[in-house]
């Protein structure tokens, strides 16, 4: 049995990369995919891709979710329109890598508004929904810089690591009732960089190792509806991440070459 058909499932920041990648894989299992973004004509050519090749039903809502009345009256909207939420995938997120002296304060807010604020917001709101479904299911993008901080990326890996610890408390909160996954990757071929390393420097040196969008997506395909707790990508960094827990000082030691990548 297919379990994810005529599901519906709310994706944030699904214009492009790892959100756009997952449309269309759940388009493929005949979920029904619920696309919200800022940029229209983005998500209008998404759905009119997935509505021709899958020959399916997408919806879309173009808005932008750190606008706290904005994203609530959308979601209102979303609501009345469709009638129906079985997921959400909250996976809008943006990064700045600098040194924490180096940033604009400006550039902290906008992470911590969208990577942590609207997060809990979209899950706040649309928790009581959730509850009247099952299975329902709760998907967090996070990091692997959330388990293991490095220098330029104090402010998002403080974000990704509450992201992490959001999850697993939630998780525990609702246990039996909706299922929370949280997704802990490290770096992926996606615009993500175009405002985190616009210089492109990072990306060159780290290009051999970056995640493959197809793969992430089809990771969290898999696991929607199950009692997934983590998914961890690649699997040698969050081997890494579990020895950097145990011997913090000696990891950042062995690794700070390629700690200063950024």
């Amino acid at each position: 049995m297919n379990r994810l058909q005529d599901k519906h499932v709310l994706i944030t920041g699904a214009s492009s990369g790892i959100g756009e990648t997952l449309a269309h894989h759940l388009a493929a299992k005949r979920a029904i995919p619920i696309l919200v973004a800022r940029t229209e004509s983005k998500l209008v050519q998404t759905v009119n891709e997935i509505e021709q090749r899958y020959h399916i039903k997408a919806y879309y809502y173009a808005v932008d979710i750190t606008d706290r009345q904005q994203w609530k009256e959308t979601l209102d909207e979303m609501l009345m329109e469709i009638g129906e939420l079985d997921a959400v995938i909250n996976n809008a997120g943006l990064g700045f890598f600098e040194r924490f002296d180096q940033l604009d304060w400006s550039e902290i807010e906008k992470m911590i508004q969208l990577n942590l604020k609207s997060l809990f917001f979209t899950t706040y709101h649309l928790l009581p929904h959730l509850l009247k479904n099952k299975p329902a299911h709760i998907v967090n993008i996070g990091s692997q810089a959330g388990k293991v901080p490095t220098p330029k990326s104090s402010i998002y890996s403080a974000t990704k690591a509450s992201v992490i610890s959001f999850s697993n408390a939630l998780r525990m909160e609702l246990e039996d009732k909706v299922s929370v996954t949280s997704v802990n990757i490290g770096p992926v071929k996606t615009a993500f960089f175009d405002q985190a390393d616009p210089d492109g420097t990072y990306q060159k040196s780290i290009q051999s190792i970056m995640l493959d969008p197809n793969d992430v997506a089809a990771k969290i395909t898999t696991a929607l509806f199950t009692k997934k707790r983590e998914i961890n990508l690649p699997v040698w960094m969050n081997a890494g991440g579990k020895l950097y827990q145990t011997f913090p000082r000696l990891m950042e030691k062995l690794l700070k070459p390629a700690f200063n990548k950024k």
